[in-house]
C-alpha cells in the first residue's frame, strides 16, 4: 500500500503565499521552542496522525490566531478612524 491509496480531504494551497509561509515559519518554530505547541503535536501524533498531519492541525490553529489578530486590527483601525471624524 502506498499513501496515494489514502483518502483524504485537502483544502487548496492556494492563498496568500507570503501569509502561508509565515505560519509555516511560526510553526517550524513553535514545533521547536514552544512547550505547548510540542505538548499539542504529541497528543496529535498520539491521536494517530501522521507528523505532517499534526503539523497541519497547528498550522491551522495558528491561522486562526493570525486572523482573529488580524481583524482585532482592522475593527480597531476603523474605530480609530470614525472616532476621529466625529
Amino acid at each position: 500500500m502506498w499513501s496515494s491509496n489514502r483518502v483524504r480531504h485537502r483544502l487548496s494551497r492556494t492563498g496568500n503565499r507570503q501569509l502561508n509561509a509565515a505560519i509555516h515559519r511560526i510553526a517550524i518554530t513553535q514545533m521547536r521552542i514552544h512547550d505547548d505547541a510540542k505538548v499539542y503535536l504529541e497528543r496529535r501524533i498520539g491521536m494517530g496522525n501522521t507528523k505532517m498531519e499534526a503539523l497541519r492541525a497547528l498550522k491551522r490553529q495558528l491561522s486562526d490566531v493570525v486572523y482573529r489578530a488580524l481583524m482585532a486590527d482592522a475593527v480597531s483601525t476603523q474605530a480609530a478612524c470614525f472616532g476621529e471624524a466625529a
